[in-house]
């Protein structure tokens, strides 16, 4: 619901308010939407690509969602689950939002998924797309405008398969994403994964590790190191003299890391549904005035926060502005009538995107920046593996 008066942008919520339910009964005129994006620690310029993505989408929309004058709560989840659900139940509760979007880690998906579900808000994840919610978990107030965490390394394990490396040494973070990150590349790849490192999520020394891929001697590796994992790792693998093993990554060479990269990241592949160097009319919109706006690429965080911005527009358009027919929003929502930045995309069953997957390589753009470009298509129209056992229709 929306509160009375508009203050703009928000700050992040911290009270946590015991009413035990939520009353929706929308003001005319109004839309009001909770912002989950981590802005603490080194992982906040992930959070903070989300957050101006789904901002420069607000802009390009002059300030309105389907009609209706829309309003942010910016939530800082601290990275910590229970400091997320604390903030996300105020959000809830106190500033009555009609929506929850956001959210780049999946640790932190996985803490608020029921409060704001159970609630009868609708959650839409702009990253996290973990395999629990994929399947038999699949919830009908809960979408996302990214992918199922398992098909974007499964590009990478196709990637390693087609090149005909028979040895990889596989690192990733101990925590779901990074178990979802190896399930989905030995979907796909068939030779010897010849060691499978777990580190923690908050390592920054890489030197253990890196001598283990020397003795190794592999084909090549493949890791998943988002953020300030992977600024680390990237500046560390090429000072350890290890370049000539290929580098295979997801949300590791992005463009949220790369500016911190800077050229140790040059010729390093990564894997997404999308690009900036992508050639529709959408996305040269967005990518020219993002960096018009920031002087930096947009990363996929912040296209695919854009890209909910645009799916709520249509959604509460297709409504009429009636955000209280929870059926018909979900269904407005599930039709997805609106221009994505990465050209063809549609909700599965499961509310999980059904859509194109490419192999992206590190390069230098006219203006000098560093961004991930396409290299070839791997997947198209791919549905997520786990879309088979969600139980709605």
């Amino acid at each position: 619901m929306i509160g009375i008066g508009r203050r703009g942008l928000l700050g992040g919520t911290t009270a946590l308010l015991a009413a035990p339910a939520i009353l929706h009964a929308q003001p005319a005129g109004g839309v009001k939407i909770g912002v989950v994006a981590v802005q603490t620690g080194p992982q906040a310029a992930l959070g903070n690509q989300l957050k101006d993505g789904f901002a420069l989408g607000l802009r390009h929309l002059d300030g309105k969602l389907g009609g209706l004058t829309a309003e942010t709560v910016i939530i800082d989840d601290e990275l910590k689950p229970d400091v997320a659900v604390t903030k996300v139940r105020a959000a809830l509760e106190r500033d009555r939002v009609d929506f929850v979007v956001g959210v780049v880690f999946s640790n932190i998906l996985q803490a608020i998924i029921r409060p704001v579900t159970e609630s009868g808000t609708i959650l839409i994840s702009t990253n996290a797309g973990p395999s629990t919610f994929a399947g038999r978990g699949c919830n009908q107030n809960f979408f996302t405008t990214s992918y199922n965490n398992d098909q974007v390394h499964s590009v990478m394990g196709q990637a390693a398969q087609d090149a005909g490396y028979r040895r990889v040494f596989v690192m990733v973070p101990n925590y779901q994403a990074g178990r979802d990150a190896v399930a989905g590349f030995k979907s796909k790849f068939q030779g010897e994964v010849v060691d499978e490192v777990f580190v923690p999520l908050t390592q920054l020394d890489f030197s253990a590790e890196l001598a283990k891929i020397a003795a190794s001697r592999p084909d090549a590796i493949f890791t998943f190191m988002p953020g300030g994992l992977g600024v680390n790792l990237v500046r560390q693998y090429r000072q350890a003299g290890l370049a000539n093993i290929p580098f295979l990554s997801t949300f590791t060479v992005d463009e949220a890391t790369l500016p911190a990269q800077g050229d140790a990241a040059l010729g390093f592949y990564s894997a997404a549904s999308w690009a900036p160097n992508m050639d529709n009319a959408q996305n040269v919109k967005f990518v020219t005035d993002y960096i018009a706006a920031h002087n930096a690429v947009p990363a996929t965080y912040a296209a695919q926060a854009y890209d909910a911005a645009m799916l709520l527009d249509s959604a509460i358009r297709r409504v009429n502005g009636n955000l209280a027919g929870k059926d018909a929003l979900r269904a407005a929502i599930k039709a997805a009538d609106f221009r994505s930045v990465r050209g063809p995309f549609a909700f599965g069953v499961n509310h999980y995107p059904v859509q194109d997957f490419w192999l992206l390589k590190v390069g230098r753009r006219a203006d000098g920046k560093l961004e991930t470009q396409t290299d070839r298509k791997i997947f198209s129209n791919a549905v997520d593996p786990w879309a088979a056992e969600c139980r709605m229709r």
